[in-house]
């Protein structure tokens, strides 16, 4: 507790710095913006973070009178976009769309990453979302119960697919395993469509996916939902419950897409974009995009945004270094 008050204060420190650094500056240029915005993402297109940027970019660009283009600057698991918009001019014309992971885990479980969390400012967050635990349609397993009872007869003969070593759904894992007392056995893939191919093949017991991966593979028949990792059930599968109600007392795993701004970027505009990013996301139209994603609108401050960020960064560290976990 006293660790997260400390990333908390640290963040909303740093925040308050980087606001005061550029306020000069700020005053005696025009009124942002004046020129094209550019959203940068980390991963390839297609993505969660592709497909929430451009519904945004579109609709912010409108609201502020500017072009807002989305470049795809994928590598290295994001670390390369991420690099980018931490290096870039703090002017508000380059911004950083991506999963929180970029300054929640990646400073975690990279050793030589090429910037620091304190280097991307959290403007607003756009989405949070649970998992969805989804097996084969032929599988033995119909609820979590199964997989902990199988898991416990046969120790270590479980597996799971991952997109990748330190991804969040490798690490969902990790913290299902350290809290049910399960060993299921991490497979790591290069990518979420390899590792659900492989399992709707058969040739891996489970794997996590986000509900715009999985739903179209349930609703196909080819999958099956046994719990998803959120403390609430997901509005696209109401009847799947979470893994906290299957006997697990207690256990949630939240991924999220926020937006950032390079360290140093006016507190004004930081201010005017969490505004205005809030404003489209609590839109009709976009609560029922929001939906048919299965995602949750997550209307806060950048200084809540933040709090968040250092209490899930603490939690997810402690599971990192207790399970030895490095990224590929």
């Amino acid at each position: 507790m006293v660790a997260t008050r400390r990333m908390v204060t640290a963040f909303f420190a740093l925040f308050a710095m980087g606001s005061l650094l550029c306020t000069g500056a700020a005053d005696a240029q025009p009124a942002w913006p004046t020129r094209p915005i550019r959203i940068v993402v980390p991963f390839a297109p297609g993505g969660a973070s592709d497909i929430l940027a451009r519904l945004i970019g579109k609709e912010l660009g409108e609201r502020l009178k500017q072009p807002v283009v989305v470049e795809n600057k994928p590598g290295a698991g994001g670390t390369i976009g991420a690099d980018l918009v931490a290096k870039s001019p703090p002017d508000g014309y380059t911004l950083l769309l991506a999963d929180v992971s970029v300054v929640m885990t990646f400073p975690s479980l990279y050793p030589n990453l090429s910037y620091q969390a304190k280097d991307l400012i959290p403007v607003a967050n756009i989405a949070t979302f649970g998992l969805i635990m989804i097996a084969p349609a032929n599988s033995r397993f119909n609820s979590l119960a199964d997989v902990i009872a199988a898991e416990k007869t046969t120790p270590g003969k479980l597996n799971m697919a991952s997109p990748g070593s330190g991804s969040s759904n490798h690490l969902t894992l990790e913290q299902l395993n350290s809290v049910a007392g399960t060993k299921i056995v991490h497979v790591p893939y290069k990518g979420t469509g390899p590792a659900i191919n492989d399992l709707v093949g058969g040739q891996v017991d489970l794997t996590f996916a986000s509900g715009a991966a999985a739903k179209p593979l349930l609703d196909g028949g080819k999958v099956k939902a046994i719990a998803v990792t959120s403390s609430k059930r997901n509005p696209l599968l109401p009847q799947v419950p979470t893994i906290a109600e299957s006997g697990v007392v207690g256990f949630e795993s939240i991924a999220g897409q926020g937006l950032f701004a390079p360290f140093g970027t006016p507190r004004e505009i930081v201010s005017k974009l969490n505004a205005e990013v809030n404003a489209i996301i609590k839109s009709k139209e976009m609560q029922e995009q929001w939906t048919r994603m299965g995602i949750d609108r997550a209307e806060e401050s950048p200084e809540q945004f933040a709090a968040w960020l250092a209490k899930e960064s603490e939690k997810w560290a402690v599971v990192i270094r207790t399970n030895n976990i490095k990224a590929e």
